[in-house]
């Protein structure tokens, strides 16, 4: 029969609205303090529509997870990939660290999250793993893997420490640490895969 209530869903954003409320949830409240039950208020969803959707919390986080990191990759790659110089492509990196835009402060909520329930369940763990490899990959469009590797550890770490800093980051120090990696190429051997 067509047409039939389990062929057309009623609200076919559901899901999406669920993750992104996990990913609330988690940013409010950790990863330990997440509820199906939060997560289903913040979506406005019964809470049976969670087990609808998902496989458990755990799977509910993994792919909540998985969406995090899937929007800042993309936003990664766009925001080096334009590079028409090296330059340019530094100046997009130093603007990854030091911008508003990436790892903002919600951002980083969910990144220290992740990382920490990544120890914790392998899935996370490979979305995780999978992240860093779009990150050098998107670094690659303009380095060495080398160079790639070592721009994203400043990628990923300088924000966390100024997560913690009392004083903004010093544009100008990151841009002369980013140019002297970069400058290092020759030096740095290409990393294994």
């Amino acid at each position: 029969m067509s047409g039939t209530r389990r062929e057309v869903p009623n609200d076919p954003g559901r899901r999406d609205r669920i993750l992104d409320a996990a990913l609330d949830v988690v940013a409010g409240s950790g990863v330990f303090g997440t509820t199906h039950r939060k997560i289903a208020a913040r979506a406005g969803v019964p809470l049976g529509s969670l087990t609808y959707y998902f496989d458990g919390m755990d799977d509910l986080l993994a792919q909540a997870f998985a969406r995090l990191a899937d929007t800042m990759s993309r936003f990664y790659r766009r925001s080096v990939r334009d590079a028409a110089s090296t330059a340019e492509a530094e100046a997009a990196v130093v603007e990854l660290i030091c911008g508003p835009d990436y790892a903002n402060d919600r951002d980083m909520t969910l990144i220290f999250e992740m990382y920490a329930y990544a120890n914790h369940s392998p899935a996370v763990r490979d979305i995780t793993r999978t992240w860093v490899a779009r990150s050098r990959d998107s670094l690659s469009l303009h380095f060495t893997p080398a160079v790639a590797r070592a721009l994203d550890a400043l990628v990923e770490g300088w924000p966390m420490h100024r997560r913690f800093d009392a004083a903004p980051l010093d544009r100008r120090l990151v841009a002369g640490v980013v140019h002297a990696v970069v400058g290092a190429a020759p030096r740095l051997p290409d990393a294994p895969p």
